[in-house]
């Protein structure tokens, strides 16, 4: 799918340049399924990219990291796939120029609708993608590196790199915790 990009916003772009960038130094986790690399990016047209540049989706939680893609497995259905294999993997990542909006009201200064952040179902995700697509792609145009900012789905911070500011050594795989079990995890942890 190609995907274009829609007029930036001046005062978004103003606003964003006047954040300083912050270095981000630690461990993240990431789902992904069985047999593919957990650093390989993609344009997913996620909430935090619009499809027009490669992003690596991560989380600073483990429980976070299986929680975004709990969502995004479910999207919706009512029953939840029981042959689906995606295995939880810890990564070491180091970048420089992160765009960090630590919670809410950091998002809702730079426009993003907070009230439903979240909280619309996943048909609907096109009312609430918008902004958040704005502001990612807003920091790529700026040469972050990438953003930290609140997960929709879980009580942690999420760490979406842009990959193609990140060297590929800032990025390393340091364990393999396996396949996720999801009844297990469900039954744990599902809200």
């Amino acid at each position: 799918m190609v995907h274009t990009r829609r007029s930036r916003d001046n005062a978004l772009i103003d606003a964003i340049e006047a954040l300083t960038p912050v270095r981000f130094e630690g461990t993240v986790w990431r789902v992904v399924r069985k047999g593919r690399s957990p650093v390989d990016c993609a344009r997913a047209g996620g909430r935090w990219d619009d499809g027009t540049f490669d992003v690596l989706y991560t989380s600073q939680q483990r429980d976070g990291a299986i929680a975004e893609m709990y969502f995004h497995l479910g999207r919706g259905q009512p029953v939840f796939p029981s042959k689906v294999e995606y295995g939880v993997h810890e990564l070491d990542v180091t970048v420089d120029r992160a765009l960090q909006l630590v919670d809410l009201d950091a998002l809702r200064a730079l426009g993003l609708d907070t009230s439903r952040y979240g909280q619309l179902s996943y048909d609907r995700a096109s009312d609430e993608y918008p902004r958040s697509q704005d502001i990612a792609e807003a920091a790529h145009f700026l040469e972050f590196d990438g953003l930290v900012v609140p997960s929709a789905r879980w009580k942690c911070m999420n760490v979406i790199l842009f990959c193609d500011r990140v060297p590929p050594d800032s990025m390393e795989i340091t364990a393999d915790h396996g396949l996720i079990d999801w009844p297990v995890w469900i039954k744990a942890n599902a809200r």
